[in-house]
Parts: C-alpha cells; sequence; structure tokens
C-alpha cells in the first residue's frame, strides 16, 4: 500500500508527546540525565510498542511519563514540535491538529504560555522550511486538559488567549472511568460561551456513557469513540449489508454528523474495541456503513509503530476499501477540522486535487 503514502491527507487526533523520534529520546534524555529502558533507537522503538500492547490503557499511559519527560525545555518542545511537523509531511499530511497538554510540561518552570509559544515556534519553523521546498502543510494546536486534574478552566482560558496564534481547539484527555466531563463543566462552558471547538476522548475505556457524557457537554468531535458501538444492535447481514437497530446516542451523532476519530491500531493495543480484538472486529466498518462521520487517525506514532498511512492500509486490507473510500475519510476529516467553512472548503479541494492527480498519473 505505499501508494497511500502520495495522497494527500488530514490528521485531526495525534499527540504530540506520542509521536518523538526515538533518536530525540536518547538524546535529550542523555542530556538531561534521565534513564531510558534502551539506548538504542530501535531497541527503544520496540520498548514503547511491546509496553502499548498489552490490552490495557492505563499501562499505556504509562509511557508518556518518558517522552513528557523529554518535554520539559523551551528548546527540546521547539525541537520535538518541529519534527513532528516534519513527519508529518514526509508521510503526505496536508493539514494537521495536534494535541498535547501544556499542563504536563511545566516540571522545570516553564509557564503554560511559553509552553504553548514554544510548540508554536516549532511548528512554524517547519511549516516555513517545507513551503521554501513547495511542500503543503498546515499544523495547528488542540490544547489537552487531563481529566483526573483539576486545571481544565485555567487549559481553556489558555486556548482562548491563543485562537488566533496557533492553537484551533481543546480537548480533555487522560483516564475516562471516573473523570466524567462533568468534573470540567465549567471550563467546558466557558469554551461554548465563546464559540470555542471541543474535542473529547471518549469511548476509548469504560462503557457507553462516557460517549454520552462527551456529547452532552457539546463535544463537535468524538476521540476513538469505539464503544459507541454499545449502543447499536446488528441484527442481520445479507450480501454485505447490514440491518441494526440504533440507540439514541449513536443516532445523535449520526444524526449531528459528530465526527469520530477512529485510531484503529491504537485501539486494538488498549482493547478498546466492544467487538473483538482483530481490526476486522473494529466497528469503524459499521460506522462508516451507517454514514457516520469516520476519520482515519494514529493516536500516537511512537507507541504504534504506525503512520497515517499505514492506518489506511490496514483498513484497506481488512475491509477492501477503495481509493474512493479514502478519499472520503479525508474528507470527513477536512469538513471536522476546527477552523473556518471556507478553509475546510478550500482543504477539500485541495484534497480532490491530489487524488486526482494521483488517479491521473496511475
Amino acid at each position: 500500500m505505499a501508494f497511500i503514502e502520495d495522497l494527500p491527507k488530514v490528521s485531526l487526533h495525534d499527540h504530540l508527546d506520542g509521536g518523538l523520534r526515538p533518536e530525540t529520546i536518547i538524546d535529550i534524555a542523555t542530556r538531561e540525565g534521565i534513564a531510558l529502558p534502551a539506548g538504542d533507537p530501535d531497541a527503544l522503538a520496540d520498548w514503547f510498542l511491546e509496553s502499548c500492547t498489552g490490552g490495557d490503557l492505563s499501562e499505556y499511559l504509562k509511557t508518556f511519563e518518558l517522552t513528557v519527560s523529554v518535554m520539559q525545555t523551551p528548546e527540546d518542545l521547539r525541537r520535538v514540535a518541529y519534527e513532528f511537523a516534519l513527519d508529518l509531511a514526509s508521510d503526505g499530511v496536508i493539514y494537521a491538529e495536534v494535541r498535547w497538554a501544556p499542563e504536563q510540561h511545566t516540571r522545570g518552570g516553564l509557564t503554560l504560555r511559553a509552553a504553548v509559544e514554544s510548540v508554536q515556534t516549532g511548528f512554524d519553523d517547519a511549516m516555513a522550511e517545507l513551503r521554501q521546498a513547495g511542500e503543503n502543510l498546515r499544523v495547528g494546536q488542540i490544547l489537552c486538559a487531563m481529566r483526573h486534574e483539576d486545571r481544565s478552566l485555567e487549559v481553556a482560558e489558555l486556548a482562548l488567549q491563543y485562537r488566533d496564534a496557533g492553537v484551533v481547539g481543546f480537548d480533555l484527555a487522560g483516564p475516562e472511568a471516573g473523570f466524567s466531563p462533568e468534573r470540567h463543566a465549567e471550563a467546558l462552558a466557558l469554551l461554548a460561551r465563546n464559540h470555542f471547538p471541543v474535542t473529547i476522548h471518549a469511548g476509548e475505556e469504560g462503557e457507553l456513557d462516557s460517549v454520552k457524557d462527551a456529547v452532552f457537554h457539546r463535544a463537535l468531535r468524538l476521540g476513538h469513540g469505539t464503544r459507541l458501538a454499545n449502543d447499536i444492535e446488528v441484527e442481520a447481514e445479507h450480501e454485505g449489508t447490514l440491518t441494526v437497530i440504533l440507540g439514541s446516542t449513536a443516532q445523535w451523532v449520526l444524526d449531528r454528523g459528530i465526527a469520530i476519530e477512529c485510531c484503529p491500531t491504537s485501539n486494538l493495543q488498549t482493547s478498546s474495541s466492544p467487538w473483538g480484538d482483530e481490526i476486522e472486529d473494529h466497528p469503524f466498518d459499521v460506522f462508516y456503513q451507517l454514514g457516520m462521520k469516520v476519520t482515519v487517525n494514529t493516536d500516537n506514532r511512537l507507541m504504534s509503530d504506525t503512520t497515517l498511512s499505514a492506518e489506511l492500509a490496514l483498513l484497506v486490507d481488512a475491509f477492501d476499501y477503495t481509493i474512493d473510500d479514502l478519499y472520503e475519510f479525508q474528507k470527513n476529516a477536512a469538513m471536522a477540522a476546527f477552523i473556518t467553512r471556507e478553509e475546510r472548503l478550500e482543504l477539500v479541494e485541495q484534497l480532490a486535487e491530489g487524488f486526482d492527480a494521483f488517479e491521473e498519473s496511475n
């Protein structure tokens, strides 16, 4: 599926602290005296993958302690963001929303504002370099507040301060079980009053209630959303056509066009699909057949040893998707992006031109 790398793509769910280059982790950790589980880039990459493939979200999240530890200075944040953007471009991504939690990067005395500005500098430097090389990439920040902490209002205010300086959205991330969005109602209400876009991690663990809560709190997109499958009863399948009964939450997501940020490999690693642990069991295809606004994402490229192209190839192999389907996934992502409608339509046009050019040359 090497051809997928040549197609223009849109990435909506990609964590900054989940996409570091192993070489960069080793460089910074060595300088800062941070212990590593492996000193060779390939061995370190293998450690991340093995540590994240046990089927437990809480264990998966523990690996971020290492990546976050090497992202505590302006210079290191700038470097990580710069390399992150270049790696996206090398995979054919033309628009990306990159999420991260500034509150996790203040251990060395860095302020939240300085952290955001450092990351933006890295993105800006990479985008400028790519433009000079004739490549097209636009990156926006999504600021995460951690569900199990109490700084969401502060992070929401921060996002609003930087809404015209690189920040395009807000997210609630971290463990879902026991940490309802209701704990962050004040922050979410502030963002709603200011018409600021919100996505919420929901349905990656636990039951359907996580998705219900996210929808109740006005999420425009669902991070992962796999547990939404618990609100879909598949009655029968005949000649490739499913007969299903939708619960009220699934019906709402479908009717309102709430985008689902699916991350197939990550979902398999954390056993977040309620229908089974193989890619063929992932509810992505059922969501798609129902007409839901599914998008394809990487979540954490380091932890999953993946790229957006690889995620798309995984789905093609599992569900026999065509290039038209791949275009539909990218169009869904473009139209769900946290930018203006005019910018979204321009992005769709770029995608169409890129897909057309690819098909004409092949």
